[in-house]
């Protein structure tokens, strides 16, 4: 009975935002070539905060799991050294 629901099932398609295929953004950091996030440069780094100063999530930022783990290091460093608020307000 399992079976036969399982086969009836077909997966929904991925739409994008005016309902046509979704587009997978590539990580910007790897088709500039960045091999390492430096915490120094703190104006590119804001692009990844949000508003309350949280760091801001792969499916937002679009980056790959590489470059989106050396961006929380090098942001978590960027606060240490007070380059970068902890949070606003």
């Amino acid at each position: 009975m399992a079976k036969e629901r399982a086969k009836e099932r077909t997966p929904r398609k991925r739409t994008g935002p005016a309902g046509g295929p979704a587009r997978r953004r590539g990580c910007w950091f790897c088709k500039e070539g960045v091999d390492e996030i430096d915490y120094k440069g703190y104006s590119q780094l804001r692009r990844y905060v949000s508003e309350k100063g949280k760091i801001r999530s792969r499916r937002v930022t679009g980056a790959c799991r590489k470059h989106q783990r050396q961006l929380a290091v090098a942001i978590k460093r960027a606060r240490e050294m007070a380059l970068l608020p902890y949070s606003t307000g």
